[in-house]
């Protein structure tokens, strides 16, 4: 049977908040009616929920009533979801960043979580392990490898400044089981603050897979100009990665902050100008791969502090006005970060 391959692939990113006031349930019927609104406009186009992230601001007290509510069973349901406690700012208690498109998609995201009854009293180390295990196992049963395969994850830490160091132990020592070193490749991530429901539970991973890539397809992205590599410093990631299919490229760049190409931080104290430095080192690591910030899709941006929204949020209406983003409360894995991003570029082969 002769599949038909649209001439040009749309992939469409589209974030959409609550309306910043009411009680949660309000809140839940205003984005229903937003979310259908803008899945049966996207359907007259051809094109279908690929996956959704929701950011919430109480995850505790949220994340039943959402998997209970319309919005979740009448649309977004049936695409892969991620759910996170990373509080959007503005007054929102929960924002979406939903991906539709009109082809077959060619990445699957597996949102993985652990409940209070799998860690015993497991700290971060051992949870980062349990969480990889489990990604492992699903690869194994599609014939899949974590090295060949993996080309995104989101690792969320629960008190980032206290667990960090372990998440960061456990990830070097499954990727050196792996085969995944300096000398190899590791793969592209954002490790950030954020929670889960559960009551001990401090790591939570969501895993990018692309099932039909060749090692051929994959381009890492370095702009060792502009940024160290990871490793001299104890990680173990890919500051971005580009992956080649037939009709397009598309880039995947890691949590990128004020750095520079020693592994400083850059203009401490001074979130303006670390905003304009990390975006400086996005530019950077997508000329690397050949396109351009007019080629990204949206932003997600971190903050550590809430009170610096307004200043990062006036810098980017100033300088990005057309891409979607979505500032989070989210804390930077070292202290003196202020502010991280990633994002997303597509652009045609």
């Amino acid at each position: 049977m002769k599949i038909e391959v649209p001439l040009h692939i749309m992939d469409h990113y589209v974030i959409i908040t609550d309306s910043g006031r009411g009680l949660f349930d309000e809140r839940l019927a205003d984005l229903h009616t937003k979310v259908k609104a803008h899945l049966d406009a996207e359907q007259r186009q051809g094109c279908s929920l690929r996956y959704v992230k929701v950011f919430l601001s109480d995850i505790a007290n949220q994340e039943s009533l959402l998997r209970q509510s319309p919005l979740m069973t009448e649309c977004l349901c049936h695409a892969a979801s991620t759910i996170v406690q990373q509080s959007p700012t503005g007054g929102v208690k929960i924002a979406l960043l939903l991906k539709t498109s009109d082809s077959i998609d060619n990445f699957t995201l597996h949102s993985l979580r652990l409940n209070d009854d799998e860690i015993a009293n497991f700290g971060a180390y051992v949870q980062t392990v349990m969480l990889f295990d489990k990604y492992l196992a699903l690869l194994k049963a599609e014939g899949l490898t974590l090295k060949d395969h993996c080309v995104r994850t989101w690792i969320y830490v629960r008190d980032i400044d206290t667990n960090y160091d372990a998440v960061v132990k456990a990830r070097n020592d499954v990727f050196r089981q792996h085969g995944l070193t300096a000398d190899t490749h590791f793969i592209a991530s954002t490790g950030i603050g954020g929670r889960t429901s559960g009551k001990h539970v401090c790591v939570a991973i969501d895993f990018l897979t692309a099932p039909n890539i060749s090692p051929d397809d994959v381009v890492y992205l370095k702009a060792l100009d502009h940024l160290n590599p990871t490793h001299e410093y104890g990680v173990a990631f890919e500051r971005g990665v580009r992956i080649a299919l037939p009709q397009q490229y598309h880039y995947f760049i890691s949590g990128t902050a004020s750095i520079n190409h020693r592994g400083e931080v850059v203009n401490v104290g001074n979130v303006v100008r670390q905003t304009e430095r990390l975006l400086e080192n996005i530019a950077a690591l997508l000329a690397d791969g050949g396109a351009t910030m007019a080629d990204v899709k949206y932003f997600i941006i971190y903050l550590r502090d809430l009170a610096d929204a307004g200043d990062v949020e006036a810098y980017m209406a100033a300088h990005f006005p057309s891409v979607p983003r979505i500032i989070t409360l989210a804390s930077v894995c070292r202290p003196a970060w202020l502010v991280e991003m990633e994002c997303i570029a597509e652009r045609e082969r």
